[in-house]
């Protein structure tokens, strides 16, 4: 076994993980946490392509893996979280719209692994379900302050958008910091205003994973700056 090959999917199995326990949140009512557990999700998922493109450890089995764990992630955590949230009301018809997304999801996922290379790496073609699925855990993280109706019609658009033909650039070849750096801000202003007065109610793992996130934004920005004087 090539250890430095298995380095990336580490990363993969702690998103899919991540989705894992998010379910488990949510199936106790503890939404906060399983939205919360979602969006570290998105972090190990930006990180795990780059690392292994920075390793040189690309496999067929680190894509496979790559998109099981998008799918419980991505999409049957989101699910779950919107159904406990917004749809539970409805019974089974609830519990069955809800199951549309992961649907919808897995069918966009098995296009994009079966798309051309070359396009795959130009565009997108429908929403990528990482990003579908963590607009949902925005969503219910503010659910108190967000009306149903109105993640009721962006959960049915994401759904259909998904394996929809709308193309969106790839981000790929667009340098970490510029993106990475949004998004490490945006999720530690998320845990001083959320969590202000409610500290230890989050997963003791996002203390872990946004510094990590943080330090690793950091080694690309230098690194990025470093490749850019040499030049």
């Amino acid at each position: 076994m090539n250890i430095k090959n298995q380095i990336p999917n580490l990363f993969t199995l702690g998103n899919l993980f991540c989705g894992f326990l998010s379910i488990g949140y949510a199936a106790n009512h503890q939404y906060t946490n399983a939205a919360v557990l979602i969006l570290i999700g998105m972090m190990l998922d930006s990180m795990d392509g780059r690392i292994a493109r920075m390793l040189h450890a690309e496999t067929p089995l680190g894509k496979e893996l790559d998109s099981l764990a998008d799918i419980v992630t991505f999409g049957v955590a989101p699910s779950f979280l919107v159904y406990y949230t917004i749809f539970f009301n409805n019974g089974l018809l609830g519990l069955a719209i809800s199951g549309l997304f992961p649907l919808f999801g897995a069918y966009r996922l098995a296009r994009f692994n079966t798309a051309p290379e070359d396009e795959s790496s130009t565009h997108f073609t429908g929403v990528p379900i990482t990003a579908a699925g963590g607009i949902l855990a925005l969503l219910t993280l503010f659910n108190n302050q967000i009306p149903s109706i109105v993640t009721t019609v962006i959960f049915t658009a994401l759904s259909f958008l998904m394996v929809s033909k709308l193309k969106i650039p790839s981000l790929k070849e667009v340098p970490l910091p510029k993106y990475g750096t949004i998004v490490t801000i945006f999720l530690g202003a998320l845990l001083v205003i959320v969590n202000i007065e409610s500290y230890g109610r989050f997963p003791y793992l996002i203390y872990i994973a946004t510094p990590i996130y943080i330090i690793y934004v950091a080694y690309w920005f230098i690194k990025v700056k470093g490749n850019k004087g040499k030049g």
